[in-house]
């Protein structure tokens, strides 16, 4: 399976489900996205607006096995994961699995529940697997656990913790139609009989798991990779919020941003790929401080700021074959920087070789990268650019930009540059 045939899949797929929901092509994009990043969803809406639709469509046209929980303030754990009960022939006790054991779990108004409840989803979710009775059952693939819930109607409802907050891979809405597509909408259902439209399964669940060890192969490079971790470390150092997203918010972006490459017939993810999942990725996993909740501030609104300020690397596409099968590693000269502050990454021996010729010594205002090979796309950066998007990376003022920023080289992966001077004295052991 190629990356064009997961692209063709997800077309399949999404003109399948624009024959149900009408005017949500964006919405779809994100869901089916979350399906091959193998991630959970939480719609957050307005009653009406085709939340519980949406998760019933992509099980049909998905060809996955569907199941719906309505949460409510009496439901227990044993309703959702459940129980061992009494086989009416022969007496003889019996697990009864719960609706947990489909490829599809609707929660629906899963904010109705009380937290005991809605903890029995936290291993599901997380573990893919169900504990009851001191005996740990596997759940089925592909495991998808789509859950809404209302944001205007709070009364009786409990608030979802942050930990299962975290484990959903993206939040979004759906939203209300525009005019055309609501009158589109009226203009269906009036040529057809019942509420109920039926689709027809464009995949199997084979083909969903398929597509999502694909979606796997999907190259990250390094600056793309840096380019996520200077997003997050921005939620966490942003003066709007308690508390940023968690590693685990770094470890979403990257999923999504690898679904969405693949969608897009891809073998490798792209900064604008980052961009566009960001909002859904990172908004849910923020804590606002309190003067900016009360001032209506929102956490997509900070994460939209987030992804404006963040400079973004360059393209950078994947190596080609050759660079693939002979790593590349730099010539580094007895002074602690490159052989040549304008030479190419070179494949000799090893790091710590040293070159045929003589190096020139490091300049005097020190380490100062050159050109790097990363592939196709990546133009070589000089001295003052660098300079200029380190004094923009560092936040607040006056801080200096962390290791994880894709213009400072991460400790373990190149030496500590050595800036002209004396030498330094020997260590006492």
């Amino acid at each position: 399976m190629s990356h064009t045939d997961v692209q063709m899949a997800a077309e399949r797929l999404l003109n399948e489900l624009e024959r149900a929901i009408v005017g949500k092509r964006q919405v779809l994009e994100l869901i089916v996205t979350a399906l091959l990043a193998d991630g959970h969803i939480l719609l957050e809406d307005v009653p009406g607006v085709a939340k519980t639709a949406i998760a019933r469509a992509l099980a049909e046209a998905a060809g996955l096995r569907f199941a719906r929980v309505q949460f409510t303030p009496d439901l227990i754990p044993a309703d959702i994961t459940g129980a061992t009960v009494l086989a009416g022939a022969t007496g003889e006790p019996t697990f009864q699995p719960g609706p947990v054991f489909a490829n599809l779990v609707l929660g629906d108004e899963i904010n109705r529940a009380p937290p005991k409840t809605q903890s029995a989803l936290l291993e599901a979710m997380e573990e893919r697997q169900v504990t009851a009775d001191a005996v740990t059952r596997r759940l089925p693939e592909p495991f998808l656990v789509v859950g809404t819930q209302n944001p205007i109607e709070q009364e009786g409802t409990y608030p979802l913790p942050e930990a299962q907050l975290d484990r959903f891979l993206i939040r979004t809405g759906v939203g209300y139609p525009g005019r055309d597509h609501e009158v589109e909408l009226l203009m269906r259902r009036a040529g057809r009989v019942g509420d109920r439209l039926s689709l027809q399964p464009v995949l199997t669940r084979d083909d969903v798991v398929g597509l999502q060890k694909r979606v796997e192969q999907v190259h990250v490079s390094r600056p793309v990779a840096q380019y996520v971790v200077d997003l997050v470390e921005a939620t966490r150092s942003s003066p709007r919020t308690e508390a940023g997203a968690s590693p685990r918010g770094s470890l979403a972006l990257l999923k999504a941003g690898r679904a969405r490459a693949a969608m897009a017939g891809r073998s490798h993810v792209l900064p604008d790929d980052i961009k566009a999942v960001a909002e859904p990725c990172l908004a849910h996993r923020l804590l606002l401080q309190p003067d900016q909740w009360v001032r209506g501030v929102r956490t997509e609104q900070v994460v939209r700021e987030i992804v404006g300020q963040v400079p973004a690397p360059q393209s950078v596409e994947p190596m080609d074959q050759q660079a693939r099968n002979h790593p590349r590693q730099e010539t580094w000269s007895q002074t602690g920087g490159p052989a040549d502050p304008n030479a190419t990454w070179q494949t000799p021996t090893s790091r710590s070789t040293a070159p045929s010729q003589p190096a020139p010594s490091a300049p005097a205002g020190g380490y100062v990268p050159g050109e790097q090979s990363w592939g196709q796309g990546f133009e070589p950066r000089s001295r003052s650019i660098l300079q200029t998007d380190i004094e923009q990376v560092a936040t607040p003022a006056g801080r200096q930009p962390s290791s994880s920023s894709p213009l400072v080289a991460p400790r373990g992966e190149r030496e500590s540059p050595r800036r002209a001077g004396p030498p330094e004295p020997p260590r006492v052991p």
